[in-house]
């Protein structure tokens, strides 16, 4: 079936690194049809970078040209809620994004990951451990290089981060093996505050998926369609793939089988050992023999913002968690914890609609200095008798500095976007380790 048979005009909306991937491809692969961009902001990132032969409309919609597409390719971060693409789909539009476009190119076995936290290690280690194996592997999609990008590289398979967006705007994605995390509040101004909402975006995965790994200890993460093959993966012993304690050790067990000793990893956490156990069943799943790789696995330190040592000066660790956007994730960090002094928390950014009450009776348990910032940093006031609040992180810091003493630790674990002071999650942990550092 060709899926491009009678498309001439395509309107990309959205531009930055999505949007430019999509026009680069349709350059490369469908030269013959026709590219336009619209992008609501004044001066969209990558603009400069369009041919001349790419018109751009600039700083709000353009109805005309979009009635006038055979398809319309839109950026995740736009949803399909808004008037405009509602007004395209009742003309009988198709919309779709990148990752529909991926799922029609593609010809190569496809792993997918999801869920509300922890995808990005997943997926990054589903990854590593891949090519480790021998597989010749491309990683991208929400993390990293855009999807459509990945068709640059060599590969013989492509490991996805799809995040709800993205899922969105997908129905033809050809699946070895999905990976639905868990589920826990967030995005809740994109999904009207129901978490059903969310949850039922983030079932699309298992759309076309051959097998579905599932969180044992999250039951909608299990998929409400007919999927061929379900394995489950946590640290209950009915899982597929879990911990079990053998001769006093605790081993990673992959359908009966150990596999290695939990100790033996360099990842630090409970959560990151049901990432291990995740990345272990997908691999399974896709047929691929890691017993080559887990040199690899012993060895692997994580991703970059999440939960990362950046200073460790007279005593005093400095951790980088910016990834953390959501409560869930904040949580999963303060869990792994081990504390001899104080811990200097920082929260706060834009809440996304969510309810940070659940970290009451968790910073209860800590020595706790809960440190707020950013636009949203008053709504955690209420929740511990520490709390102050600051305008930003280097105030932060300066008042905090002359206190910390040998045993404390300083987390950057905000559970909100970054949006009101940083150009990303990435762009906060960098000044977050840049402080530290200034400031150690």
């Amino acid at each position: 079936m060709d899926r491009w048979q009678g498309i001439k005009h395509v309107v990309v909306v959205g531009l930055g690194l999505t949007g430019l991937s999509v026009v680069n491809y349709l350059k490369k692969y469908h030269p013959s049809v026709s590219v336009k961009v619209i992008d609501t902001r004044e001066a969209p990132p990558g603009a400069d970078q369009l041919t001349s032969d790419v018109a751009l409309h600039c700083g709000s919609w353009q109805m005309e040209w979009l009635l006038a597409a055979d398809l319309v390719v839109t950026n995740p971060g736009i949803a399909l809620a808004k008037p405009e693409i509602q007004q395209v789909i009742a003309a009988g539009i198709p919309v779709v994004g990148d990752i529909e476009l991926f799922a029609w190119h593609v010809n190569k076995p496809v792993i997918a990951i999801t869920g509300s936290n922890g995808k990005s290690t997943v997926t990054d280690l589903t990854g590593v451990m891949a090519n480790a194996a021998g597989v010749k592997t491309a990683v991208g999609g929400n993390i990293g290089v855009a999807a459509l990008d990945l068709f640059e590289q060599d590969a013989e398979l492509y490991v996805l981060e799809l995040s709800s967006f993205q899922l969105e705007t997908t129905t033809s994605l050809p699946l070895v093996a999905a990976a639905y995390l868990n589920l826990s509040e967030d995005h809740m101004d994109r999904y009207e505050h129901s978490i059903e909402l969310y949850g039922a975006a983030k079932q699309r995965i298992f759309l076309n998926a051959k097998a579905a790994i599932v969180n044992a200890d999250d039951r909608a993460t299990y998929p409400t369609m007919d999927v061929e093959r379900v394995l489950s993966f946590g640290l209950e012993q009915s899982a597929d793939y879990t911990t079990q304690v053998i001769d006093g050790k605790e081993f990673l067990v992959a359908q009966g089988q150990a596999v290695m000793p939990v100790a033996d990893l360099s990842l630090v956490g409970r959560h990151n050992v049901a990432n291990v156990l995740t990345v272990l069943a997908l691999l399974d799943a896709a047929h691929i023999d890691y017993q080559p790789a887990l040199a690899t696995l012993k060895s692997y330190t994580g991703l970059t913002h999440r939960c990362q040592v950046v200073a460790d000066n007279q005593g005093i660790k400095w951790v980088n968690d910016s990834k953390a956007t959501n409560v869930a994730s904040t949580l999963a960090a303060l869990s792994g914890l081990s504390l001899q002094g104080k811990l200097y928390l920082f929260v706060g950014g834009v809440g996304k609609g969510a309810d940070f009450t659940p970290l009451a009776p968790v910073f209860a348990t800590l020595p706790i200095e809960l440190c707020c910032f950013g636009r949203d940093g008053n709504q955690f006031m209420s929740l511990h008798p520490s709390a102050k609040y600051y305008e930003s992180m280097e105030e932060i810091i300066k008042s905090i500095k002359p206190a910390l003493q040998e045993g404390d630790m300083v987390l950057l674990s905000p559970a909100c976007a970054s949006f009101d002071q940083f150009n990303s999650f990435v762009h906060r942990g960098e000044v977050f380790a840049a402080l530290a550092k200034q400031y150690a």
